[in-house]
């Protein structure tokens, strides 16, 4: 088989950038080891920049995502006894709009089949080949049959574990990692958030995370040792440890219910340069992986696919061999500011085992800072909308 694209992975970027280049008129093939049923399962954050937004508005994908996403102008941050509110939109005139991520994923399913967008779930076996050639091949196995597919260029979608980065040689490229010495304890539930905005809450026992999915869906999270397993939390326990962290204001209007989903997920910062090798681009966690701290994960795979079908539209229809050449510059600029975000957001809320008395005053200084500065504020604001793409 033959084709102009192949995207390896059927995750948020691998459909996006589908749906972009089918607009397009470019022919494209996403391959996807896993089954549909279970890309959907995947839970994962759900706070959207504009450069997210404006993907689905751009492919006419956004109607329920309009109708049923939350529109935030604003978050807390909070340090056990006060929030202190960063007003998103008074200070860069945009929102961010909370609306899970697996629901873009059905939204860009479910779009597929009537846009001709041709996906093949359950691949096994997905490898890549000449991806320093002009004609770079992806090879898999379903259902027990062989199958070849040559393009003009291969897009790694398929997250962190996925074969495309593995495919760049070691003298090529180069890894950039922090793993961080805690997990987030999540804890997702039927019942009304909180507060209608994200907390973000410094105690001294710990982080915590207090979120939304909807008006009556919330996620919460606690940060926890590794060394911690999920089975060890009840509800129960898990409810009364975000009332202490999260502080009274918060406790006193949080409604427990039973889990309907609880995990320990580990944190890390990583960035592997380039992007680009000869006929592959990385987007996404095959690229990148942000701790959540901020919610720049699905975002950020968002501005990769942005530059990516920018760069191959300019390939295809303009003959820019430079709008390919410059993808890995372009979308790194980017994936390094979005770290530094997450990266210090995560350094001001977490307590690190290495931390003593200084640490910790430094923290309170920063928060203390943030509380009466506008400057400030509109820094912290500025980058939680999302940089300019």
């Amino acid at each position: 088989m033959k084709t102009q694209v192949a995207i390896i992975g059927a995750g948020p970027a691998g459909l996006m950038l589908g749906h972009l280049l089918r607009a397009e008129g470019i022919d494209c093939l996403v391959i996807e080891r896993q089954a549909p049923d279970y890309v959907l399962s995947r839970i994962r954050a759900g706070v959207l920049e504009q450069v997210t937004v404006g993907i689905m508005a751009r492919l006419g994908l956004d109607a329920r995502l309009r109708r049923e996403g939350l529109v935030e102008a604003g978050f807390n941050l909070a340090d056990g006894e006060r929030l202190i509110r960063i007003d998103v939109q008074d200070l860069t005139g945009q929102t961010v709009v909370v609306y899970g991520q697996t629901e873009i994923q059905r939204d860009l399913m479910d779009a597929a089949p009537e846009r001709g967008l041709e996906v093949v779930w359950e691949a096994a076996d997905v490898a890549l080949h000449d991806i320093e050639g002009d004609t770079p091949r992806v090879t898999y196995t379903k259902d027990g049959t062989n199958h070849e597919v040559s393009a003009r260029f291969i897009v790694g979608c398929d997250g962190y574990h996925g074969p495309s980065r593995q495919a760049i040689p070691a003298t090529v490229g180069r890894s950039f990692e922090r793993v961080y010495p805690f997990g987030w304890l999540g804890i997702l539930a039927d019942v009304p958030p909180c507060h209608d905005e994200l907390i973000y809450a410094n105690h001294e026992r710990g982080f915590a995370l207090a979120s939304m999915r909807s008006h009556t869906r919330s996620r919460y999270y606690v940060d926890v040792p590794l060394t911690e397993k999920v089975e060890d939390w009840s509800d129960a326990r898990i409810w009364d440890e975000l009332a202490v962290r999260l502080g009274p204001e918060a406790a006193a209007n949080m409604t427990r219910g039973p889990s309907i989903e609880k995990s320990i997920a580990p944190l890390r910062s990583f960035v592997f340069e380039p992007m680009r090798h000869g006929s592959l681009l990385l987007c996404g966690d095959a690229a990148h992986i942000v701790p959540p701290t901020g919610a720049k994960g699905l975002n950020l795979a968002a501005s990769d696919v942005h530059y990516a079908a920018e760069a191959l539209v300019g390939w295809f229809k303009r003959h820019d061999a430079d709008a390919v050449a410059g993808y890995s510059d372009k979308a790194l600029a980017r994936v390094w500011k979005s770290e530094r975000f997450s990266w210090s957001l995560t350094k001001l809320m977490h307590r690190f085992p290495e931390d003593g008395p200084f640490e910790r005053r430094m923290q309170v200084a920063e928060l203390d800072y943030i509380a009466t500065s506008r400057a400030a504020q509109q820094g912290i604001a500025e980058n939680y909308v999302g940089l300019p793409v």
